[in-house]
C-alpha cells in the first residue's frame, strides 16, 4: 500500500483505477461494520461507476490508496449497491456525529475518520478527528480540534436529536449538483432530508433541479414556507414551475406569494402554458441584447460561469425592453458566429436570418424536430406580438422526452446484465465475480 493511514473525507471523489490504469469510477464512501471491543472494520468502498450506478468494492480488492487515487484488482461486482444491516457509511452516517470523551472531558463532533491498514486487505478505523464545542460567543470562533482513538470516545445518541449534517456537506462540497443529488438520493430518507435542510439555498436549488420530481416534493415538504420560497427563487424558472405544479394547489399559490415578485411572475407565466408546449418547457432567462450591442459585449455575457452552456450558445437580439416579454424579436446570434467577427462588430449585422422562432403554443414534438433538423441547442419562443418570452434549450427537451424517473434510473437493467455477461460496462472492462457482493 502506498499509504498506511487515510482520512476518509479526502477519499470522496477520488478516482478508482483498475490494474491497467483504466478509470473504473469515483469513490463516494467507505463502508464499515462495528465490532464489540475493537474499532470498526472496513469492509469496502461505495464506488460510482459510469452511468451513475453505485457499486460495492470489497476492501480486499483494493491494492493501493494514495495520491488522490485508488487502485483495485479490476474484479468488481457491478450489481447496484444495497446497504446491509450492520453496515455503516462513514461519510454519510458517521461524520457529524457527537461523541463524548470517556475521560469526562466533554463532547466533540466527528469531522473526519482515519482508516489504517493492518494487513493485506485488512483496514480498520484508527483515529477520529474531532472538534470540541467553541468556548467564545464570537460567531467567528471555532472549537479546538483533537485526534482521538476510537476507544477514547463513545457515541452519543439522544432520542429526537437530529444528527449534524455539516460535515457531510463539507465532504461533498466539491461535487457537481448532479453528483450531489445522486449522492443524497443514495442516503437513508431521514438523513437525506436532514442534509438537504442544511444546504445553502442556492446549493439546494441546484441539487433539486437534478432530482426526480417526487424527491423534490418530499424535500420541499420538510422546509418551512419562507425557506421553500427562498429556494424556489434560486431555481431556474422552468424548474421552479415544474416543482410548484406538483404541489397541492394551496401551498403552491402560497409559495408564489412569498417568492420575489419578478421570479414569481416568471413562474406564473410558465404555469399558464401546457407542459407539452414550448411555453411550458422554455426558460424565461435567455441572454438578451440590443442590435447595437457589440460582439465584445455579447461574448462577455455568455462567458459568465453561472450561465448554462445551452443558454450561452446564442444571444437573443430584440427591441427594448430587454426583459421577457421584450420588444419585437429580431433574431439570434450564435457564439461561434461572434468568434468570426471583430470585437467592435454590431450584433444586429450578424443575426442568423435562417432561424425562425416558435410560438409558446408550439408542441414539444415540433420543437424537438426543429432542434434536431437544424442541429440547434436552443430555439427562441415568441408570443402573438412577436415579443421574445423565452427559449427552449436542448436540455429542456431531453427532460421532456426521457422517462420521468431517468434521474434515478442509472441504465436499463437488461442492457446492463448483457454488458455484465460479456464483461464490459460503460467502456470499462469489469469481470463479474460471485463472491464480491456487499
Amino acid at each position: 500500500m502506498s499509504a498506511a493511514r487515510v482520512f476518509v473525507a479526502r477519499l470522496a471523489g477520488c478516482t478508482v483505477f483498475d490494474p491497467a490504469g483504466d478509470r473504473v469510477g469515483k469513490a463516494r464512501d467507505v463502508l464499515v461494520v462495528y465490532r464489540r471491543n475493537d474499532p470498526p472494520r472496513v469492509v469496502g468502498l461505495v464506488v460510482e461507476i459510469p452511468g451513475k450506478r453505485r457499486v460495492f468494492v470489497s476492501i480486499g480488492r483494493v491494492t493501493s490508496i494514495g495520491a488522490g487515487q485508488i487502485l483495485t484488482t479490476g474484479l468488481i461486482n457491478v450489481r447496484r449497491f444495497e446497504q446491509r444491516g450492520g453496515e455503516v457509511r462513514v461519510i454519510a452516517e458517521i461524520l457529524g456525529r457527537t461523541v463524548d470523551f470517556r475521560d469526562g472531558s466533554g463532547p466533540a463532533t466527528i469531522e473526519d475518520v482515519a482508516i489504517e491498514q493492518s494487513g493485506a486487505g485488512e483496514w480498520s478505523v484508527s483515529q477520529l478527528f474531532v472538534r470540541r464545542p467553541k468556548t467564545s460567543a464570537s460567531p467567528f470562533a471555532k472549537g479546538a480540534t483533537a485526534f482521538a482513538a476510537w476507544n477514547q470516545v463513545q457515541e452519543r445518541v439522544t432520542k429526537g436529536q437530529a444528527q449534524s449534517a455539516e460535515q457531510l456537506i463539507a465532504a461533498y462540497s466539491e461535487l457537481k449538483p448532479a453528483d450531489l443529488a445522486n449522492t443524497l438520493l443514495d442516503l437513508p430518507e431521514q438523513r437525506r432530508l436532514e442534509v438537504a435542510g442544511e444546504l445553502p439555498d442556492d446549493r439546494l436549488a441546484d441539487v433539486l433541479e437534478e432530482m426526480p420530481e417526487s424527491d423534490q416534493v418530499d424535500i420541499l415538504a420538510v422546509l418551512d414556507d419562507d425557506r421553500a420560497a427562498d429556494v424556489l427563487d434560486q431555481m431556474e424558472p422552468d424548474d421552479a414551475a415544474d416543482l410548484i405544479a406538483q404541489l397541492p394547489g394551496d401551498r403552491g399559490e402560497h409559495l408564489l406569494e412569498l417568492m420575489e415578485p419578478d421570479e414569481a411572475d416568471d413562474v406564473r407565466l410558465l404555469l399558464s402554458y401546457a407542459p407539452d408546449t414550448a411555453g411550458g418547457l422554455m426558460t424565461t432567462e435567455p441572454v438578451i441584447l440590443s442590435a447595437d450591442a457589440t460582439v465584445a459585449e455579447g461574448l462577455a455575457l455568455i462567458r459568465k460561469q453561472e450561465l448554462a452552456p445551452a443558454l450561452g450558445a446564442a444571444v437573443c437580439i430584440t427591441l427594448p425592453p430587454y426583459e421577457p416579454p421584450t420588444g419585437r424579436f429580431l433574431g439570434m446570434v450564435h457564439f461561434q458566429r461572434m468568434l468570426r467577427y471583430p470585437p467592435h462588430e454590431r450584433l444586429g449585422t450578424i443575426i442568423d436570418q435562417t432561424l425562425e422562432p416558435v410560438t409558446a403554443n408550439t408542441s414539444a414534438a415540433e420543437v424537438s424536430r426543429i432542434l434536431a433538423s437544424y442541429n440547434l441547442v436552443s430555439v427562441p419562443v415568441v408570443d402573438d406580438g412577436y415579443r421574445l418570452v423565452g427559449v427552449v434549450t436542448i436540455d429542456d427537451i431531453l427532460d421532456y422526452l426521457l422517462p420521468d424517473d431517468w434521474r434515478s434510473h442509472d441504465e436499463d437493467d437488461d442492457l446492463h446484465d448483457k454488458q455484465v455477461a460479456t464483461g464490459t460496462t460503460a467502456g470499462n472492462t469489469v469481470k463479474r465475480v460471485s463472491n464480491g457482493t456487499s
